[in-house]
């Protein structure tokens, strides 16, 4: 079992849209922990992407995690899986780590979709389960037994986040606490 190293993840956040969420089932939660995970990851310097499917329709990133995202970290989709996105491997291949940690909507289309293209290529993929979601539960828990079985590692929050820090004690430590308390 691989433990997540901060100095060796990306943080990609999916498809978490302003039309899309009202019919994500926990929505509320999803954003919640997705939050959790990139205000963590900007306190570790844990790079962050973020893609949107075609935002013409569907919205652009809630705003609460847009403005934690910054500018210029967010790519445009049509295809459901960013792997097969001109230019987002690219975007990854850039940033030279072998970590992905992916978040976001839907869990059986578009991220089971990124994370199994991505675990093809060779990245160890992990899906924080609870900021991943779906319109229907029954297909998130389909989409991450699937993901289970192609390699993919399903974690939570927390876990990736205690791992990211490896300790406590440091600097980094209460203001990362201070997101999950």
């Amino acid at each position: 079992m691989m433990l997540l190293a901060a100095e060796d993840s990306i943080l990609l956040v999916v498809d978490l849209q302003e039309r899309l969420l009202p019919a994500i089932a926990g929505a509320e939660r999803v954003v919640e922990r997705a939050g959790i995970l990139v205000k963590a990851a900007g306190i570790l310097q844990v790079p962050v992407l973020a893609t949107e499917q075609y935002p013409r329709g569907i919205g652009a990133t809630v705003p609460e995690l847009a403005a934690a995202i910054g500018p210029g970290a967010t790519v445009e989709k049509i295809h459901f899986s960013a792997a097969a996105e001109p230019g987002f491997l690219d975007r990854i291949r850039s940033l030279e780590r072998r970590q992905i940690v992916i978040c976001g909507t839907e869990a059986h289309v578009c991220v089971l979709q990124t994370a199994v293209g991505l675990r093809a290529l060779g990245y160890d993929v992990y899906v924080a389960a609870d900021a991943t979601g779906s319109r229907d539960p029954e297909n998130r828990a389909l989409a991450l037994s699937r993901m289970m079985g192609a390699g993919i590692r399903v974690v939570s929050t927390e876990m990736v986040a205690f791992e990211w820090m490896g300790r406590a004690g440091t600097p980094v430590f209460k203001d990362v606490l201070a997101l999950i308390k």
